[in-house]
């Protein structure tokens, strides 16, 4: 299959491409994050200019597109609501417009932030109430694609893995120090139900061949508190767990409002037989990429 990947630099759409580039073909997008000698073709391509990705398009000619690229550092989205808006919600609507015209399946990448968190074990039929300029942006964008493309898949997804920066993801802030033997903090509060991003990599996939549409929640069945989720990971590589303090999100000094409670239904998603894999599952696979040296590998891509 010919696969087109925005946000080729992210953590999610990196390790789409690496992910499945033995098997497809691959093209992904870049803009500002140059990545260096990957195993898959890389394009420099400004997604907020319609003439560039329908170009891109009309060149690569894929059979799929993955709308992987966001702005996705909630506390800049709220300094930036405008640019937050251009990204997460102009730009998907633009790309589901150029896919509906051109016959390409689309796969857009949302999140379980629309949610307000207060009530937790939402399902698709839930109403959103984001908190955040992130949130609500991304809300938007799933708007968006929903009406400009009613067939394309819209998954709110929780997730983490290795990336360029090795900064992007929760687990990399754990893993890095604790490595360090540093002192940091874990949310006991706010409750979430991530994958393992070669897992959720796998999910959508599947949800592609078999041919589903419409919007589904793609996370783990199994949910934890953030804290919960460090002490998983000390235990795993086998850090010092002393070193992770159980605190509130009130006191994380952050400046975006950050939803409690955001764990996600997905009967909807398990109704098509396709079965999410849990916490010490994901945990798993995490660690065992780190062993085969993952986190160097992608950091030489950049």
């Amino acid at each position: 299959m010919r696969i087109l990947i925005t946000g080729a630099s992210g953590l999610l759409g990196l390790n789409l491409c690496l992910h499945l580039a033995e098997e497809h073909k691959i093209i992904g997008t870049f803009h500002e994050n140059k990545l260096k000698k990957p195993p898959f073709k890389a394009v420099c391509c400004d997604l907020k200019v319609n003439q560039s990705i329908e170009a891109l398009i009309d060149k690569t000619k894929p059979e799929l597109l993955v709308n992987c690229a966001a702005m996705a550092n909630v506390d800049a989205c709220e300094s930036q609501p405008e640019i937050a808006k251009q990204i997460n919600a102009e730009m998907p609507g633009s790309l589901a417009f150029l896919c509906k015209k051109k016959g390409i399946q689309l796969t857009h990448i949302s999140t379980d932030a629309v949610f307000d968190g207060k009530m937790g074990d939402y399902t698709e039929e839930d109403a959103p109430n984001p908190l955040s300029v992130y949130a609500q942006s991304k809300l938007d964008g799933e708007k968006a694609v929903a009406e400009e493309y009613p067939s394309a898949i819209i998954a709110r997804v929780n997730f983490y893995g290795f990336s360029l920066s090795g900064k992007r993801s929760l687990a990399e802030f754990f893993l890095n120090n604790l490595k360090s033997n540093n002192q940091v903090n874990g949310f006991v509060d706010v409750m979430f139900s991530p994958l393992y991003v070669t897992d959720l990599v796998d999910t959508l996939i599947k949800m592609v061949k078999k041919g589903l549409v419409g919007l589904y929640h793609v996370v783990s069945p199994e949910s934890l508190s953030k804290y919960a989720f460090g002490l998983k990971i000390a235990e795993k590589f086998g850090f010092e767990k002393d070193l992770i303090q159980p605190r509130s999100v009130n006191e994380g000094g952050l400046l975006a409002a950050r939803s409690p409670r955001l764990t996600l239904n997905i009967d909807k998603l398990r109704s098509t037989k396709i079965i999410t894999p849990g916490q010490n599952a994901c945990m798993e696979h995490f660690y065992m990429h780190y062993l085969e040296n993952l986190p160097e590998k992608i950091k030489a891509l950049s």
